[in-house]
């Protein structure tokens, strides 16, 4: 089973990005605790150092369900800002959401057409003459690499692959974003008076889930979620 996670601070401050950081760190953590293959697919750095406004991870285990729902929703921390000191507010929230994977990460060998080409540029009538170079073609995608560092074709076919394989998963890299951001703004009113985990302090401590709701919500409804100062 694999399942794509997606952990953001959306529009919120560099302190949001800051929680996505320690977010990350920890959910990396647990799920190797729980056996869960992780990739990191993206990681996008914040204004500060040490934040990360969005990351990608797919995960790979036999059961994933319990483990991503522990962690999707609205994650809460309870804290002073690292960056404005003396500013009052205490409560920062970001989003984890699955992000639908209509796409797989891999590619079928059996996927990729190859074509063999005459090479152009430096390396003397020999390059010239021989089909050398090679193309690689991602079939259902039309993804299209080519390769001529080398006049051995069979060296150039292998370098088109790694390098096809390497844009394939770029261009999946774009898409997962794409369709995350089109998620993102569908659920842009999480509640933020129900948040699946809180963690608190400089330590980033998990804190035991909020019983009383209703009254959290009231209390936050005097600060912004997505609070751009």
């Amino acid at each position: 089973m694999e399942k794509i996670i997606q952990i953001t601070s959306g529009r919120g401050p560099a302190e949001c990005s800051w929680v996505v950081a320690q977010v990350l760190k920890t959910f990396l953590e647990e799920a190797n605790d729980n056996k869960i293959k992780t990739t990191l697919l993206q990681r996008e750095k914040g204004i500060e150092n040490g934040t990360v406004e969005t990351a990608t991870i797919l995960l790979e285990s036999d059961n994933l369900n319990d483990f991503v729902n522990s962690w999707k929703g609205t994650i809460q921390w309870i804290g002073q800002s690292q960056f404005r000191k003396f500013y009052k507010r205490k409560n920062w929230f970001i989003g984890i959401f699955e992000v639908d994977k209509t796409t797989t990460t891999e590619i079928d060998e059996k996927d990729i057409q190859y074509q063999a080409m005459r090479s152009s540029g430096a390396g003397g009538q020999h390059v010239n003459k021989v089909s050398s170079a090679v193309r690689a073609t991602h079939v259902p995608t039309g993804i299209s690499v080519v390769a001529m560092d080398s006049r051995s074709q069979h060296q150039n076919k292998k370098l088109a692959t790694e390098r096809l394989l390497q844009k394939f998963k770029d261009e999946m890299v774009k898409q997962f974003k794409a369709e995350f951001q089109a998620q993102w703004m569908n659920q842009l009113q999480i509640q933020r008076g129900n948040p699946i985990r809180i963690f608190e302090g400089s330590d980033f401590k998990k804190q035991k889930q909020v019983k009383n709701y209703k009254q959290e919500r009231q209390r936050l409804k005097r600060e912004d979620y997505f609070d751009r100062d």
